[in-house]
């Protein structure tokens, strides 16, 4: 019998060890076996413990296909998209969307963040305080909406359009994880998130009516989810429909927009308790850039930057700690029956935090990463965009991004959390609870 985690209370199972310290819990599960369950309220969920379990959850998506109750939320409120969707319209919505991340389109969103990563640090005061988190998430909603759109949108209707992706990402998972009761009351929060919802989804519908009419490549993403034709063998050879485009839109920003904006964030904050790694990294950036902003083609050339982001990835994985999978027929796995419905979770903080998968896996080590001096971890040990088929689509899209933003921060700004701690905080739950000001000053 799998063994189930200690801990647990009544009613509440093990949900208030989550809410308490989601790392500290997630992460002391291996020690009670390869696969361990835990009780959710009423429910109960199966946890896969070792790499080797979660890429098998991972590659075998028809049989573990994404869904539970937080999942079903978010289908609801984003619509079918490839984040979201069951497994029958996944293979067909990965083909389609698949161009329009192709290596060939990067170096035109490299350009789009690049100037509005160079346009928002610019700006800053030397000593100024800022509200990082909300600093950087604007800096990201803007890059996702400039990306998608280009030059589709007046400036009026371009801000309006960064506020409503901002309100609709940032009120998700609390819209996915509360009553479903309180979601459907006309409380000021749900009107906020349908208003920016129902204007946002009008502005596409509008823009893709006059894309297709217009037949145009704009060279964003709009255009490349347009062109997209299901051309494989078993396909129809047709586009996405304006809803499931419409969907896609959705998906990207609630994908990308907090995500880039926290591993920035965490970044800067890491380097801050490590100044020494912070040096370094800002002599490659100041030897790369040369006091010019930086550019898609640098990114190749900021390694240590690159190891530096990879790090932060594993210890802080800005997706999220934990995912579920919903079993869709009767399986095995490690030699015990799992029953069709089974909720399954698999967590990147758990395997990126193994002693058997990492040396010293709580410390900060860019250099782990180094292949001329180290020995890097195992492929399958690094899962902060999952893995299999439904592996994060827009991965090369998000490392550019936050490449691109350390690289010209540092090159320009010595950033520091307000206060600063003496010690570093040692999980991801003390790091959520630290204060959001930091002071940038001008590098000299």
């Amino acid at each position: 019998m799998i063994p189930l985690a200690p801990g647990g209370l009544p009613l509440a199972g093990h949900a208030l060890a989550l809410l308490r310290d989601s790392h500290g819990f997630l992460t002391s599960l291996p020690a009670h076996g390869d696969l361990v369950r835990i009780k959710l309220g009423p429910s109960q969920a199966v946890v896969v413990c070792t790499p080797e379990l979660t890429q098998r959850v991972l590659r075998e998506d028809k049989v573990f296909d994404k869904g539970g109750a937080l999942f079903d939320r978010i289908r609801e409120w984003l619509g079918d998209g490839l984040g979201t969707c069951a497994y029958h319209r996944h293979r067909r919505q990965r083909r389609l969307i698949q161009p329009a991340f192709n290596h060939t389109r990067l170096p035109g969103y490299g350009e789009t963040m690049t100037g509005l990563i160079d346009e928002v640090t610019a700006g800053w005061q030397d000593g100024q305080v800022l509200d990082m988190p909300a600093e950087m998430g604007t800096l990201s909603a803007r890059i996702a909406v400039e990306t998608m759109f280009r030059d589709a949108l007046s400036p009026d209707v371009l801000r309006k359009s960064v506020d409503d992706v901002t309100t609709i990402v940032r009120g998700l998972y609390l819209r996915a994880s509360a009553p479903e009761v309180l979601t459907k009351l006309p409380l000021p929060g749900n009107r906020r998130q349908q208003m920016a919802r129902t204007r946002l989804r009008r502005i596409v519908g509008d823009i893709i009516t006059e894309r297709r009419s217009a037949g145009a490549d704009h060279g964003d993403l709009l255009s490349a989810l347009l062109a997209a034709r299901d051309l494989a063998e078993q396909g129809d050879g047709q586009g996405l429909s304006n809803e499931e485009i419409g969907d896609q839109v959705l998906t990207f920003f609630a994908s990308g927009l907090e995500t880039t904006a926290l591993a920035l964030v965490w970044s800067l904050r890491l380097l801050s308790y490590h100044p020494d790694i912070e040096q370094r990294v800002r002599a490659e950036a100041t030897s790369v850039l040369s006091g010019r902003p930086a550019a898609y083609d640098d990114v190749s050339k900021l390694d240590l930057t690159g190891r530096v982001v990879t790090e932060v990835l594993r210890l802080f994985p800005p997706a999220g700690e934990m995912f579920t999978r919903r079993v869709t027929s009767d399986t095995t796995l490690a030699g015990h029956p799992i029953a069709a419905g089974t909720t399954i979770v698999y967590s990147s903080c758990l395997i990126h935090h193994r002693g058997d998968l990492y040396d010293n896996p709580a410390a900060f080590d860019p250099d782990r990463w180094d292949r001329q001096t180290r020995t890097p971890p195992p492929r399958e040990a690094f899962i902060p965009f999952g893995g299999g088929a439904r592996k994060c689509i827009g991965d090369q899209f998000a490392l550019t991004e936050v490449i691109l933003g350390l690289a010209t921060i540092l090159s320009r700004w010595q950033v520091r959390p307000v206060p600063m701690r003496r010690d570093r905080p040692k999980n991801t739950t003390e790091w959520r609870r630290l204060g959001k000001r930091m002071r940038v000053t001008r590098v000299k």
